[in-house]
């Protein structure tokens, strides 16, 4: 990180009510200095101060707020400045013109205010990706998890158990420090309990937290189902429009098409696939093969069939618990006939007419939630922190006592520096530390 001054509109590019353009750096005051009239010996931080913004030239650009936020009690830990102006983009560019023209002052890379946030201190790596989601968040469910992660919940948990995991580190670093005294049988008993612990904790968190991925990207609700079965239809009426082309005429749908929904606050991606039947026609035939690959991996599978012709359709390979049965085109039925679908645990629906839809809707939201709530709230939300995890659990899969003790050591170090990857502390002086705080070395 070098240690020039940069800057950046913070709003969205466009003509607004306000813009912000934020500074940050050593030189960050000189802003105020060089643009305003304020006299930056007696600012005070955390002040909203109005002033006439001008360039080195005198011409003024514009009046506009002025904030100071001094380090390291900042976003990102350095000197702060943000200039409140005008949303227009005459008086955007001649601010950020004027800035360029002070020295050792440049206009910052993407992110580069949170990188710096990170290298100060001010956030770790899951808090900065937690910001990020915050950032694109399209639902309130989204919104909430982004948050929970930006206030340090999943560092929280990775760092407890690196915390962990260097206490046994420091145990079998102080014994190695001393080859002539052997670990006591309760020692070793105590350090494998410990990791054994850990290790299930890891586990259980990989198991229970599969949906953090889809809570950033979207749950996959994908429509199976065969030829007029009402797939296109249905898609149709959950978005009010018309998303895809209905016809009568079978194999109309060749390729999967993926709609996007928010459903009480949760992410959906509703993809209709190929209508599912025996073909030679080598087009439709690719469509059919998409649709299942596009099933086994979706979240969720509607299994939608026509009610007045067909019976619900069997999937060997798609797991029960992701398969919720749709009986369409109820309007064609007696209410005896929709009651016995009920009473088997089939939803009803009738997409022409629009009934059953919010019953649908509703279903596929509590599944949603169920799995969501199995992670208790701690979502994995990035792939690469559960190659971490998982690369953590084979390190302590291979720790154990009948090998020598260094290596077993190395075994813990690895697993630590996995979780350290998460969060982006990785100090092996901490180990160290560990050595000389928890017990007596010289005894």
């Amino acid at each position: 990180m070098d240690n020039q001054t940069i800057y950046a509109l913070s709003t969205v590019q466009g003509r607004s009510g306000v813009a912000v353009i934020r500074i940050s750096g050593s030189s960050a005051l000189q802003a105020i200095n060089m643009l305003t009239d304020i006299n930056i010996k007696t600012i005070k931080p955390r002040y909203a101060y109005f002033a006439s913004i001008k360039n080195q030239q005198g011409q003024k650009l514009d009046e506009a707020l002025v904030l100071y936020f001094k380090a390291p009690n900042s976003f990102t830990g350095e000197d702060i400045v943000e200039l409140q102006t005008h949303g227009s983009r005459a008086v955007i560019n001649s601010v950020l013109s004027a800035l360029s023209e002070i020295d050792d002052f440049r206009y910052a890379l993407a992110g580069e205010f949170s990188k710096r946030a990170f290298y100060n201190h001010k956030m770790d790596l899951t808090q900065a990706e937690g910001l990020a989601d915050l950032i694109d968040a399209e639902t309130s469910e989204q919104q909430k998890f982004a948050i929970r992660q930006m206030e340090g919940s999943l560092r929280n948990l990775y760092e407890d158990w690196r915390e962990q995991l260097l206490q046994v580190l420091a145990h079998l670093e102080a014994y190695i420090d001393f080859p002539d005294e052997e670990l006591p049988q309760d020692v070793v008993e105590n350090l494998e309990n410990s990791v054994f612990k850990i290790k299930n904790a890891i586990l259980q968190h990989l198991n229970s937290s599969q949906s953090g991925e889809s809570m950033r990207d979207g749950f996959r609700v994908v429509i199976l189902g065969a030829p007029n079965s009402g797939k296109s239809s249905l898609i149709n009426t959950l978005t009010a429009r018309e998303a895809v082309i209905v016809s009568d005429i079978a194999g109309t749908t060749r390729d999967a098409v993926d709609i996007h929904m928010d459903i009480n606050g949760y992410p959906v991606i509703f993809t209709d696939t190929a209508g599912l039947r025996e073909t030679a026609e080598e087009i439709e035939q690719k469509g059919i093969a998409i649709a299942y690959d596009k099933a086994q991996d979706g979240d969720l599978i509607i299994s939608l069939f026509d009610a007045s012709t067909n019976t619900p359709q069997q999937f060997e390979n798609i797991a029960k618990s992701k398969i919720i049965v749709v009986a369409n085109k109820i309007d064609k039925l007696t209410s005896n006939q929709i009651e016995q679908l009920q009473q088997q645990g089939i939803i009803t629906i009738s997409a022409k007419q629009k009934t059953g839809i919010d019953v649908l809707l509703n279903t596929i939201a509590e599944n949603i939630k169920n799995r969501v709530a199995s992670g208790s709230g701690l979502l994995i939300t990035r792939h690469r922190y559960r190659e971490a995890l998982k690369n953590t659990v084979n390190y302590l899969n291979n720790f154990n006592f009948a090998k020598e003790i260094e290596l077993s050591a190395e075994d813990i170090r690895l697993a630590s520096r996995e979780l350290g990857k998460i969060t982006g502390f990785i100090e092996v002086d901490e180990i160290l530390d560990k050595i000389f705080g928890s017990f007596c070395i010289g005894k």
